[in-house]
């Protein structure tokens, strides 16, 4: 095969692969965490990066503000971008997440219920709602999260059918400032008919996360948390890694 076919087949694959990454940008690529801090707000920055045949094809910055108005209410309104290979940067959705705390530690598992309204600027991509369990335990020092969203697009032509997607993460926290674990994300097809293996997407690999006060008085509540992850396996049937990286100023 000659160098202009590879490449052309190359560029045909990683096109597949960008025309349909925005539309699992959120919980593809980050972890839906429970936490109970009411009245703590966060200005939330997040990227990730894809990678195909060890070659970079996107990057997804995103930019958000959030607030937790009482110990079972998140919400967060947050704007993406999207940048094709060396490409400039073009707004490509809007979003609304809004995630509501069922249980508060008096069971060994807590439980949330997750929702994010996703506005993709393209107007034919249509408005994606995705909403599921989100669930953490707790052994000792390990925190194990799992959660199972549906997502389902709107305003589109055919219409679609209810996605399952799905994310596990098990991290030891050493301390505050360094925890480090595993996590893992999937898309597995319509809910009530899995896609075959060949078609599903499954990634997992290596997380780093904690927090840093900005002081050392006992009073002070602004805080930098932070987490990256590097992610293998495949993404839209192709081979890929993902680095993913955010960061959050809370206060």
């Amino acid at each position: 095969m000659n160098k202009i076919a590879s490449y052309a087949i190359y560029t045909a694959c990683a096109a597949c692969l960008l025309a349909s990454a925005p539309a699992i940008a959120g919980s593809g690529y980050y972890l839906v965490s429970i936490y109970e801090n009411e009245g703590e707000k966060t200005i939330d920055y997040k990227s990730w990066s894809s990678f195909v045949d060890n070659r970079p094809t996107s990057t997804v910055p995103e930019l958000g503000l959030s607030y937790m108005p009482n110990k079972t209410w998140y919400t967060e309104i947050y704007a993406s971008w999207f940048r094709r290979g060396a490409g400039s940067l073009a707004n490509s959705a809007w979003a609304w997440q809004n995630d509501f705390l069922l249980t508060h530690g008096q069971y060994p598992v807590d439980v949330a219920l997750h929702t994010n309204l996703n506005r993709n600027t393209d107007t034919s991509r249509g408005v994606d709602f995705e909403f599921g369990p989100a669930m953490q335990t707790e052994f000792g020092r390990v925190q194990v999260n799992a959660n199972v969203f549906l997502e389902r697009t709107y305003r589109t032509t055919p219409a679609t059918s209810p996605q399952m997607k799905y994310q596990w993460q098990a991290k030891y926290r050493y301390h505050s400032g360094v925890e480090l674990g595993l996590q893992g994300f999937g898309e597995l097809g319509d809910w009530d008919n899995w896609s075959s293996k060949a078609l599903q997407s499954h990634r997992a690999g290596p997380v780093l996360s904690g927090s840093f006060k900005l002081g050392d008085a006992a009073s002070i509540s602004q805080v930098i948390k932070y987490e990256a992850s590097y992610v293998m396996g495949k993404l839209n049937a192709r081979h890929a890694s993902v680095f993913s990286m955010r960061m959050q100023y809370a206060f």
